[in-house]
């Protein structure tokens, strides 16, 4: 299938899959913790030869050498998942995105006696053209884990965002915490200077995406008018 946007060096895009028929492609803390060392170690011109029984500190300390793209931003989902690259030269983004799909796959299907295809098809990439949008979806993949606790946020509006907050400080599989300058090894997945100034401190980081918690009829990026 042919993409219909190029990639192209310099740009920010949005990635994101899903399971193939909407199947979970988390079902524990390990395949998560997997997927995030992934995100580190594949994004490097050099194969992945981490030894995966160490500790996560430890894999995150791996030197890659040079990098494929810049990770702007993540969130992991039960279902899918949302990542902001930055492509650095031409055709790094594609090859990042092979080697952690292919990477990943190749694990949860030996963990599960699976076989087959895991996700839904080539990723999907949006390109993010304005800082409005950027700064927009930044929000936007960080809030996701709420739907987690509240299914309806979005449409009917958060019931209890004091609820809502601490479960994004807790929640282990999204950037939001790096960004928030809670120190922990998934810090060296994230590239903190990529993204234009648009929050000057972690706490103003934390307030602009928070705020959306106030609105209702939060739409999906890819209807955002751009």
């Amino acid at each position: 299938m042919t993409r219909k946007i190029t990639l192209a060096p310099g740009e920010f895009y949005h990635i994101y899959n899903r399971g193939t028929e909407k199947i979970k492609i988390f079902h524990n803390k390990n395949n998560y913790l997997r997927f995030l060392t992934l995100l580190y170690l594949c994004n490097s011109e050099l194969p992945v030869t981490a030894n995966f029984r160490g500790s996560t500190s430890n894999i995150f300390q791996t030197d890659r050498g040079n990098s494929l793209i810049e990770i702007c931003a993540y969130c992991l989902m039960p279902n899918h998942f949302h990542l902001i690259l930055k492509e650095k030269e031409d055709g790094g983004v594609s090859k990042f995105m092979q080697k952690l799909i292919t990477g990943y796959t190749m694990y949860f299907n030996k963990s599960n006696d699976r076989s087959g295809s895991l996700f839904q098809g080539r990723f999907k990439a949006v390109l993010c053209d304005n800082d409005e949008y950027l700064s927009y979806l930044i929000a936007y993949i960080h809030l996701n884990p709420i739907k987690l606790i509240d299914s309806k946020w979005k449409e009917n509006g958060i019931r209890n965002r004091s609820k809502a907050e601490k479960f994004l400080d807790q929640y282990e599989y999204s950037s939001f915490i790096d960004y928030c300058n809670n120190k922990r090894p998934e810090n060296k997945i994230i590239n903190f200077d990529s993204l234009p100034s648009y929050f000057e401190t972690p706490a103003n980081f934390k307030k602009n995406v928070t705020n959306w918690l106030s609105f209702k009829d939060v739409e999906s990026p890819e209807v955002q008018p751009r």
